[in-house]
């Protein structure tokens, strides 16, 4: 028999999403319909070994339930256990990511620079677009070396929204 990633998908009216556990890891956070969704769903699938079975459990409704504090402004810190799937690049772009605190933004450069790897701003793009783990793993926070709005798997509208979410109510 082969390992299951559980996923639910949640509907919010920010966005919706697909939510995936995997051995009681939080391993998918991300929208349902975004451009990279088979390849960010293949990458689980095939480095854990697994298929997606539709079904719910404790800490997808955990994850549910922390979401939703945190687009009502009450969490700014997510507090589950989580699951990074990729390379080890990817990996340590997604550690950064998780440097970045609610309410502030960084850019490419930021990130490439807190990985030690100045050079590598593009591959830090790359990486932060795989996040599979939206919202949970700030990738929302990450904008232009000028201060625009740069690439979202949820699209730039909702990214704008997200970091106005973040800046009105700092908590």
């Amino acid at each position: 028999m082969k390992n299951t990633i559980s996923v639910t998908y949640f509907k919010h009216p920010y966005a919706e999403f697909v939510i995936g556990t995997y051995q009681n890891q939080l391993c998918l956070c991300d929208f349902r319909y975004r451009k990279m969704r088979t390849t960010v769903d293949n990458r689980l699938k095939k480095q854990l070994k697994a298929e997606f079975i539709e079904q719910s459990n404790p800490l997808i409704e955990a994850t549910i339930v922390q979401l939703e504090e945190y687009f009502l402004g009450q969490r700014s810190e997510f507090d589950l256990p989580l699951l990074l799937v990729g390379t080890e690049f990817q990996q340590a772009v997604w550690q950064a990511l998780t440097q970045v605190k609610y309410g502030e933004t960084a850019s490419y450069l930021d990130l490439a620079q807190a990985i030690n790897n100045e050079g590598a701003v593009r591959a830090v793009g790359t990486a932060n677009g795989a996040n599979a783990l939206a919202i949970i793993i700030p990738c929302h926070r990450i904008i232009g070396r000028n201060g625009e709005l740069v690439g979202y798997g949820g699209g730039l509208p909702l990214k704008k929204r997200l970091l106005e979410l973040e800046q009105n109510l700092f908590l």
